[in-house]
């Protein structure tokens, strides 16, 4: 085996390249992990964690100004927009540094370049590596493809960082603007939108969908709007855009609705979702298809090449973090089954299965099926709402919300869903309960901790089982 060929070389660095990475060295199997920027992807660098810690800062001023309610007197004087990127940029930077030395600790071979996908000829898959002291190929006994999404733009409408912003400009800002229009109410849209408001701005949300988070439950849906509505932020649903024009000024944007309606405002964040960062890379001329961008994988996630796989945002589906980290693993395990490292084959967890939270204020939380899917899928099915206000804990965070259950007729919970502060907290009972079929008189035989949270799903199914007791029925 030459000094640059491997069991496994991996083309990306964040969360799914890199759980990829250190299972498969876990397992035995050499490995190169290639990355152009920094390990931890865009996740850690411009994505999950900062925006998180900017929303966990957004909290902390909200608790300041609103603490006199409960008899903590305190005021906002001002937000540091520094030194809250400076908090941020710490939490990434600690994270990082233990990554990096976790890699380092299991003798995977990070190479730092812009890498593309080669094969043919009946040759190994292999990754060309353009480094800065020229090119290397790294030929593998399979492949992962882990390049992950970037942010999706509106045609004619190109961000220049200071006026019209991606996610990642909206994180580099040192200045907070006076007003904002957001473009997207999905995860990313509305926990910006959550954030600035928090910190002071006046906030639009413009979402061509006649919903907000329009993958998520509509009664969710419906709460989260309410809820934004009485912190004050505008939103504006069934709305496309017509046109963004860029003033001395501001930015001005066109809706195409029956008013006509025009918005101006400071700065403009094009919110639209994510794409596959996939063109350029090799794949298609290495034989692997693609649809709309994205990786075209069978369900053991390998590509129409052998010995190629792809994994995380690449792959059509949910563009989750998490997930792209279980993918990884799920990956690693596979080649190492088919080279005889381990035992037993791999099993992929559905993307039903998979936790999705939007950390706005409040928490729009949920794992597998909405009502409406379950409804199409299953025929009949039941469902229980449990209002969070006879909640001893939501009480006491002044928050408000729901659990909402969806069960088959007379059968297992197929879908969870959750609105309130806090409540991404309680997807890991959340999962267990979809994933293992539990059934309403299962769950609700658990003593749940008092007072938490997590009592709420404990009445939901109570009340489900037929036994409501701090639930109306």
């Amino acid at each position: 085996m030459s000094d640059d060929a491997y069991d496994l070389v991996v083309l990306g660095a964040g969360s799914g390249g890199y759980a990829c990475a250190l299972r498969a060295a876990q397992l035995g199997l050499s490995v190169a992990l290639v990355e152009r920027d920094r390990l931890g992807g865009t996740c850690l660098h411009y994505g999950c964690i900062p925006t998180k810690a900017i929303l966990h800062a957004a909290e902390v001023a909200d608790a300041a100004r609103e603490g006199a309610r409960i008899g903590v007197h305190a005021t906002v004087d001002k937000i540091d927009l520094a030194g809250v990127r400076a908090y941020a940029e710490g939490v990434v930077g600690r994270l990082h540094k233990g990554l990096t030395g976790l890699i380092s600790s299991r003798g995977i071979t990070v190479v730092e370049g812009e890498g593309r996908l080669v094969t043919g000829d009946g040759t190994a898959p292999a990754v060309v590596v353009v480094t800065a002291d020229g090119e290397r190929t790294l030929t593998g006994g399979a492949v992962v493809l882990a390049t992950g999404s970037q942010s999706r733009t509106i045609p004619g409408v190109v961000p220049d960082g200071e006026r019209l912003l991606t996610s990642t400009d909206a994180l580099r800002l040192e200045t907070l603007p006076t007003s904002a229009v957001v473009l997207g109410g999905g995860v990313i849209g509305v926990e910006f939108a959550s954030a600035w408001r928090s910190f002071g701005v006046e906030v639009t949300v413009v979402e061509a969908l006649d919903r907000l988070v329009p993958g998520e439950d509509p009664a969710s849906s419906a709460a989260l709007l309410r809820a934004f509505r009485k912190r004050g932020i505008t939103v504006r649903t069934a709305s496309p855009v017509s046109a963004v024009e860029t003033l001395p000024t501001g930015v001005r944007v066109s809706l195409d609705d029956e008013a006509g309606t025009t918005l101006e405002a400071d700065v403009v964040l094009v919110a639209v979702g994510r794409g596959p960062r996939s063109a350029g890379m090799g794949y298609e001329e290495a034989g692997v298809g693609l649809d709309r961008g994205f990786v075209e994988v069978d369900e053991r996630l390998e590509t129409a090449v052998p010995g190629v796989f792809a994994v995380g945002d690449l792959v059509l589906g949910l563009q989750l973090a998490h997930r792209g980290f279980a993918h990884g693993i799920f990956v690693a395990e596979e080649v190492a089954h088919r080279t005889g490292r381990l035992d037993r084959a791999p099993v992929l967890v559905p993307d039903e299965q998979v936790p999705r939270v939007t950390y706005s204020d409040p928490e729009v939380a949920s794992v597998g099926l909405s009502e409406a899917v379950a409804r199409e899928r299953f025929g009949e099915v039941e469902t229980q709402t449990y209002d969070l206000a006879g909640n001893g804990r939501a009480q006491i965070l002044q928050t408000s919300g729901f659990v909402k259950l969806v069960r088959r007729k007379d059968g297992p919970v197929v879908g969870v869903h959750l609105v309130g502060a806090r409540v991404g907290e309680l997807m890991g009972e959340a999962q267990a309960i979809t994933s293992w079929e539990a059934w309403p008189e299962e769950v609700a035989a658990l003593p749940h901790a008092h007072p938490t949270l997590d009592e709420a799903l404990g009445e939901a199914h109570l009340a489900l089982a037929g036994k409501p007791l701090h639930a109306h029925r």
